[in-house]
Parts: C-alpha cells; sequence; structure tokens
C-alpha cells in the first residue's frame, strides 16, 4: 500500500523506516526554518505540541495511530498522547508528547519523536437502547457484562 505525502515547508525531515520490516514509520520534530536554531523543552508533569512538517494522503478505510517509540519513552519518559488521524484531515500533524518523567526534556530539531501506524478502520454506526438492555441478542461471547476492571480475575 502507498501512503502519500507533503513537506509542509522545505526543511522538515521525512518520515523513515529503520527497517523493512516496522510496522511504523518514524516522523520528527520539525519545526518552521525560522525556528530551526530552538529546541522545544517539556517539563515534568507537561506536554508540548511539536510539529512533524509532514501532511499525509491517509485513504478512506484506514487511519493512522501515532505510537511511542521505545527508546524515547523508555530512555526519556516522553510519551505519545492524542493518537488518531483520520483519513479525511490532510493538514501537518503535530505529536502532542507528555513528559511523564522528573527531569525537564529538550527535543533538538530533527529527533525522532513518534512513529505512525497505518491501520484498517471498521466504519460503524451507534444506535442507541432506550431499555438499557444491551446482550439481549448473542452478539457477544462474553457474559462480562456490567463488570469492570479485575472483574474477571475470580
Amino acid at each position: 500500500m502507498l501512503l502519500e505525502y507533503s513537506l509542509v515547508h522545505p526543511t522538515a525531515n521525512r518520515p523513515s523506516r529503520a527497517n523493512p520490516s516496522d510496522a511504523g514509520l518514524d516522523v520528527r520534530f520539525s519545526p518552521p526554518p525560522s525556528e530551526l536554531h530552538r529546541a522545544a523543552s517539556i517539563a515534568p508533569g507537561r506536554s508540548k505540541i511539536l510539529p512533524t512538517g509532514l501532511r499525509f494522503g491517509v485513504p478512506h478505510g484506514y487511519m493512522l495511530e501515532v505510537k511511542n517509540r521505545s527508546s524515547v519513552a523508555a530512555k526519556r519518559s516522553l510519551l505519545v498522547g492524542a493518537c488518531v488521524i483520520d483519513s479525511g484531515y490532510d493538514g501537518e500533524i503535530f505529536i502532542n508528547l507528555h513528559n511523564v518523567g522528573n527531569v525537564t526534556q529538550t527535543v533538538e530539531a530533527g529527533t525522532k519523536i513518534a512513529q505512525i501506524v497505518m491501520v484498517p478502520v471498521v466504519h460503524f454506526r451507534a444506535s442507541e437502547r432506550k431499555d438499557g438492555e444491551l446482550y439481549e441478542y448473542p452478539i457477544t461471547m462474553s457474559g462480562r457484562g456490567i463488570g469492570a476492571l479485575g472483574s474477571t480475575d475470580g
């Protein structure tokens, strides 16, 4: 499958895959040319939205899911938030990074900050049940009902 993309500005970094078998494409922090010298600082407990300088033409029936890069999460305590890029969106992709660590993290321009994975989407519509009986028809094999966290541990 082919995923088309374009650069928002000439200094943007192209998405890349380190190994042919990798599920995702790495994306980098790509600020506009006027801000290339300026690093992004993310204090502990804070988040920052970083530009990638990329736009993607996501085909109908798919979405891009933004995922953590293992090294960024494990070594720098930076986790991705706001993870879905719908097929109808064709603007620049921004990555929301949360610093869950104890020290301020500095992200330089060109640093790999996340990866994107293409995921098929099942289009559905929701149908409200006014009587609250969600499992009247055998649509699930679970007898779980309203069981919450830990309800299957016995």
